[in-house]
């Protein structure tokens, strides 16, 4: 079974995300979006998730791979793994805050107060549960390798019992969650435009070297389309 970053299991309206105290920002609330479109768009664009809880006490915070499927999230690592052993453990649940961030742009003002970045992100407050159930862990795991590469998971071999066995997969659905993002130019004062220093954004943006192929490859193969369409 394969499952895309992409799916969704709706044609309802999109009434959005609920704004909550969490996921109201206290700075440039302007900036805030609580469409589902703007906050799929941005997740899905997005390799690393970083998933932030308290472990004996004191905050942690983890860069991990993710996949969506429709209005969930699915983190997966080793069944060692002390967030994962947690979420399973926990009653009910392990509370995490998970975050994801493009940057898009430097901004570079006339002035040191006003420099800044112009970006993408999402904030999602929840609890996340282990996954047990045979056919939803294996849903899981291929939309965390079709995220990565749309595709990949039908055409590569599927996790056998032993590597199932060594592999923990967590949910946490996407309910209280916010975008935030900057776009456009500098916020220069009106008395600094006047002064002799350059200000403008310098775009950033991810870009993807030639595919290199591994060295025991059998001779011939070809690159599949889904690897030379990025």
């Amino acid at each position: 079974m394969s499952a895309t970053p992409a799916t969704e299991t709706t044609t309802e309206p999109d009434a959005g995300y609920t704004p909550t105290d969490r996921t109201v920002p206290t700075r440039s609330r302007d900036r805030a979006r609580y469409d589902r479109e703007t906050v799929h768009s941005i997740l899905d664009q997005a390799y690393l998730c970083h998933l932030g809880f308290v472990r004996d006490g004191a905050p942690v915070v983890l860069p991990t791979l993710f996949g969506r499927v429709g209005e969930t999230l699915y983190i997966h690592g080793s069944t060692g793994s002390r967030p994962l052993l947690a979420a399973g453990k926990a009653d009910p649940g392990l509370p995490v805050c998970l975050t994801v961030t493009h940057l898009d742009g430097l901004v570079l003002a006339r002035s040191a107060f006003h420099h800044s970045m112009n970006y993408r992100s999402v904030v999602v407050h929840g609890t996340a549960y282990e996954v047990t159930d045979p056919d939803e862990r294996r849903m899981a795991l291929d939309s965390l390798v079709d995220h990565v590469v749309p595709g990949r998971s039908a055409d590569s071999r599927p996790a056998n019992a032993r590597e199932l066995a060594a592999t923990a997969v967590i949910r946490l659905d996407l309910d209280e969650v916010s975008a935030k993002l900057r776009t456009g130019g500098p916020n220069d004062d009106p008395e600094d435009l006047g002064l002799p220093f350059w200000s403008g954004v310098v775009p950033v943006a991810p870009a993807y070297g030639t595919p290199i192929p591994a060295a025991d490859l059998t001779p011939g193969m070809t690159t599949p389309d889904y690897v030379t369409a990025l």
